[in-house]
């Protein structure tokens, strides 16, 4: 019996097989049974690690979180303990994301947390909360005066602010403060009375271009206790008169040569408008910001 005989069956009265369905990637699948291999969920990669030197080891934390780090890494092993707690590691990171403000730092303190200052991140950037008003009045103490404080769009641009909305004061004064735990946000005793880093305040204020407006601003370096002043920087610019271009104004100071004992810093500002309108007519603030440099430090 030939080929033909095999396909057509004898006398060719016989239906040829059906052909094949097409091959799917399922199909090309190992015919394994479900319990002759382990589910991938359960495959896990083991390589051990203490051979190679602290360097490799090094490298490879730098990579992982910070938080990781100190939550977990740090309690896998005495090494990696001792490794998470060394300045080396922390350099690392630092070098590789150019946070050259806390390299400064590094360099001029000799008492000096690497992971606490890595975390909080206390320099070069804005340690007063809400300065634009997107969380309305949160983290501020308002005293109210006239129709209250109320938070608006902007009239003006305000470039680099964080948001183009301001706090708008009314017919009497309006007041807000913010108080900043300098240690709270990651700085320290030490470096605080001897380094003395320059700390430095800005503010913006505008009227609207129909009615004028008066602005005031208070910042007081404090004491642990809360009450005793160390520095204070007062302003009272004059008074934006009617029919104004709106734009804004800053005001701006550095405090530095403080002396030794600042742990606190106390922001108030307040406005009202000049002529005695109900509504929001006052002075419009936004763009607040306390910031602490490393500028000119001097080693230990």
């Amino acid at each position: 019996m030939d080929f033909d005989d095999l396909k057509m069956g004898q006398g060719g009265s016989q239906k040829s097989p059906p052909s094949p369905r097409p091959t799917s990637a399922r199909d090309l699948r190992p015919r394994t049974s479900q319990h002759s291999l382990p589910s991938l969920r359960q495959v896990y990669f083991f390589m051990d690690l203490e051979p190679f030197p602290d360097e490799i080891h090094l490298l490879i934390l730098s990579f992982v979180p910070a938080r990781d780090l100190l939550l977990r890494c740090r309690r896998v092993s005495q090494r990696w303990k001792r490794l998470v707690d060394s300045p080396s590691l922390w350099r690392i990171k630092c070098e590789r994301e150019h946070r050259r403000e806390i390299l400064r730092a590094a360099e001029m303190c000799q008492d000096f947390s690497w992971p606490k200052v890595y975390l909080k991140k206390p320099f070069s950037r804005n340690l007063l909360r809400n300065p634009c008003g997107t969380e309305q009045l949160d983290h501020w103490s308002a005293v109210h005066g006239g129709d209250e404080w109320r938070v608006e769009d902007n009239h003006s641009v305000l470039e680099g602010a964080e948001s183009q909305t301001c706090f708008v004061t009314s017919f009497e004064w309006c007041e807000k403060s913010q108080v900043i735990d300098l240690l709270q946000e990651g700085l320290w005793e030490h470096f605080l009375d001897v380094h003395q880093p320059v700390i430095c305040i800005s503010d913006w204020y505008a009227g609207r271009n129909d009615c004028g407006c008066q602005y005031q601003i208070k910042v007081q370096l404090l004491a642990a206790d809360k009450k005793t002043v160390i520095k204070e920087f007062t302003m009272t610019p004059d008074p934006i008169p009617q029919w104004n271009d709106a734009r804004y104004h800053q005001v701006y100071h550095e405090f530095c040569h403080y002396g030794p004992g600042v742990r606190y810093v106390t922001f108030v500002h307040k406005g009202r408008d000049t002529q005695f309108w109900k509504g929001w007519y006052g002075a419009r603030i936004s763009g607040s910001s306390v910031i602490v440099e490393c500028k000119n430090l001097e080693p230990c």
